[in-house]
């Protein structure tokens, strides 16, 4: 009897696969509730929307495109989710204190690129599709001219406690592995980090 292996396939978030992009986000942690919708606006308008209302702009925002994430499928079922793309559409990210204090880039340029959310369902995590979603995520950013790719994941051999929802950010390994470097950091915890699309791939 031959084991099973699971086939992987990464897809950009059209409007075909809405229901694919809620299955991803509804598996565990908050993104049945944020529908990612954290770094598209502030705080106040954040906390006046409710989760109906977050999913109708997820919806909007994914049919009028640009896809703002890819998804990851599992033999063919929606499995995980990461948002990837200009960071000037992800507003939040430049009035956090802890990334505007530590980014070396100017936060109007339409080129830099962040990855600033991972999704993946309860039971497909320990299996790596993080890493898959993340190198899935550079290689979009490039082949849509990016010319620098930003995360900001968490370093949870720092010290400070980490939930797993609060994981959603990745984390500093993964990023690592992916050829990432480290920019800088607010805190131990909190890292600022970024690729050079324009250097040549190694």
């Amino acid at each position: 009897m031959t084991e099973h292996t699971a086939r992987v396939t990464i897809e950009p978030a059209t409007a075909d696969r809405f229901d694919d992009a809620q299955h991803a986000l509804t598996g565990g942690g908050d993104g049945k509730s944020c529908q990612c919708q954290w770094w598209k606006m502030s705080s106040a308008r954040f906390n006046a929307t409710s989760a109906d209302e977050r999913n109708a702009m997820l919806r909007d925002e994914i049919a009028a495109g640009p896809p703002p994430a890819l998804i990851a499928y599992i033999d063919g079922e929606a499995a995980g989710w990461v948002r990837v793309g200009p960071r000037t559409a992800q507003p939040r990210l430049g009035r956090t204190k802890a990334y505007a204090s530590v980014s070396e880039e100017p936060w109007d340029d339409p080129v830099v690129w962040a990855i600033s959310c991972f999704v993946v369902r309860r039971e497909h995590r320990g299996r790596g599709l993080s890493a898959q979603l993340l190198d899935a995520a550079v290689r979009h950013a490039r082949d849509n001219g990016a010319r620098i790719v930003e995360g900001y994941p968490v370093d949870p051999d720092a010290g400070h406690a980490h939930s797993a929802n609060s994981l959603y950010h990745g984390v500093v390994r993964t990023f690592r592995d992916a050829g990432f470097r480290e920019v800088g950091r607010s805190r131990a915890d909190r890292v600022v980090m970024a690729l050079d699309l324009a250097a040549p791939q190694v």
